[in-house]
């Protein structure tokens, strides 16, 4: 069986025009590539996927596998085609049946989670009729039920995933179940040179209008309305959506989010997460929580924090830690990583949209200190970029409102007045509470917790200076030449 699967890479393609089309921008199509979606087998996995290939396993005269067995396959089948589930809800049909059928049980229950599955696809036919996956999905229905001989007309009750047997106490040391999780690779820190230095973590966050806080340390407001790719490296990669706020504005914020993990050595298998607008789930997009069947499957995991609200992945495997958030209709990103992670880029040349690395484009970028100017001088109500009004804030009450959460006049701070004054969305004061509130749980340095306007902007200011101190020099030069001019002629 080949490296790539060759449905993926078109269907791929798909997702990406799609999700370009509502940017203003003209950018290339490349920064939303992902190549690690083409999904790659070590030789002994292939070894195990070639002999289901297709729906070649089911035939008569041919074993029947379990119902685990098959519901693998269709979730192998659908995360080949991550973009198209995603748009036309696929994803959480197949989600409930992999729940329903992850451990054996009798048949009849099997064909009512099949009914229910069946059911659910057909819902989205409105939505799905043109996709891949969506069509995939009712092919492998109809061949299951007529393996398992069920019947179309019967019992549909939705499924309910089945609670497993508790696990046996730990018999070992309270440190010794992560020192079991997997080998030496598969915890960062360990698999490290003893002699070498300890590794310096950094930090970006994603939020509000939108807010970005690049590893570098470096505070922007950008546009970028559509997908935008925030990481893209050897071992994972991230990519938002951005809509906007107020239909007609300039104002944007996150509304999709997909994370995804490649494959890791023995520790992790390839895995996607992905989050929307009122859908923050606790696990990947095949059900599963950790890592897959590897020995160090356990190194990545999801542990839901605040169901629907606040989820946190952990991949030890790279040190990193990742929060994803859900304030009020939208979507925060934090992460903690290395800087050797944060640096191991596959192509230079295509990294120069890695927003947390390199920041936004400068034509996408919006410098709110001319926006706070403006809305210093206005009285009354603040009107935002739409030219409506925002909702009765002005400027002293919305930095009245963000006071009451971040005390310290900061970015963070002038960030949330930004936010209230051109959306007034009053959610985006908590956004912005909980993303300084991210910093100071994944920022090593808490000297640089806080970052003010001198700092951010610190560095246009050079050039300024430079060039103030060049016009001097050049307007002395010309006097003396002037000088010199007129004593020659005396």
């Amino acid at each position: 069986m080949p490296c790539r699967s060759a449905a993926a890479p078109d269907a791929l393609e798909m997702q990406q025009t799609e999700e370009v089309t509502g940017q203003t921008m003209p950018t290339p199509v490349r920064l939303l590539r992902f190549p690690l979606v083409q999904t790659c087998y070590s030789p002994r996995e292939r070894r195990e996927v070639r002999p289901r290939a297709g729906w070649t396993v089911m035939g008569k005269g041919v074993a029947g596998p379990s119902a685990l067995e098959v519901g693998k396959i269709l979730v192998l089948f659908l995360c080949l085609f991550p973009s198209v589930s995603l748009q036309c809800k696929i994803l959480k049909c197949n989600s409930e049946f992999w729940a329903s059928t992850s451990s054996s049980g009798p048949e009849e229950e099997f064909c009512t989670a099949l009914r229910a599955y069946n059911n659910c696809v057909r819902r989205t036919a409105r939505t799905c009729r043109g996709d891949l996956a969506y069509h995939s999905a009712q092919h492998g229905i109809e061949d299951l039920m007529s393996q398992h001989n069920c019947s179309k007309e019967g019992p549909t009750n939705q499924p309910r995933a089945r609670t497993p047997a508790p696990p046996p106490p730990p018999q070992l040391q309270p440190d010794s179940q992560e020192r079991s999780d997997g080998p030496e690779q598969c915890h960062y820190e360990r698999s490290l040179s003893r002699h070498s230095l300890p590794p310096n973590y950094t930090h970006c966050g994603f939020f509000g209008d939108p807010h970005l806080r690049t590893f570098s340390d470096d505070f922007q407001t950008c546009k970028v309305e559509g997908a935008w790719p925030l990481i893209h490296n050897k071992y994972l990669s991230v990519q938002v959506t951005n809509t906007p706020v107020v239909p007609g504005s300039s104002a944007t914020a996150t509304s999709k989010l997909t994370i995804i993990f490649k494959n890791f050595q023995e520790c992790v298998d390839q895995k996607m997460y992905h989050a929307e607008t009122d859908e923050l789930p606790a696990a990947f997009a095949d059900g599963s929580k950790n890592g897959g069947d590897r020995h160090g499957a356990n190194t990545l995991r999801i542990v839901d924090k605040v169901p629907g609200q606040h989820v946190e992945i952990h991949a030890r495997y790279i040190g990193t830690t990742i929060v994803v958030r859900q304030v009020g209709r939208y979507l925060t990103f934090a992460v903690r990583m290395p800087e050797e992670v944060v640096n191991s880029v596959e192509d230079r040349d295509n990294q120069d949209l890695y927003l947390c690395l390199h920041g936004c484009p400068a034509n996408q970028r919006i410098d709110f200190r001319k926006f706070r100017d403006r809305a210093v001088e206005d009285h009354g109500p603040f009107k935002s970029r739409t030219g409506s009004q925002s909702h009765g804030f002005t400027y002293q009450a919305a930095m009245a409102k963000c006071k009451e959460r971040l005390p310290v006049e900061d970015l963070y701070f002038q960030s949330c007045v930004f936010d209230l004054l051109s959306s007034g969305d009053i959610n985006f004061t908590m956004a912005a509470y909980y993303a300084f509130e991210d910093v100071k749980m994944l920022h090593s340095n808490k000297d640089k917790y806080h970052i003010f306007e001198k700092d951010a902007f610190g560095s246009n200011a050079a050039p300024r200076g430079s060039d103030m101190f060049s016009l001097v020099l050049l307007n002395c030069l010309a006097m003396l030449l002037w000088i010199e001019c007129c004593w020659v002629h005396l």
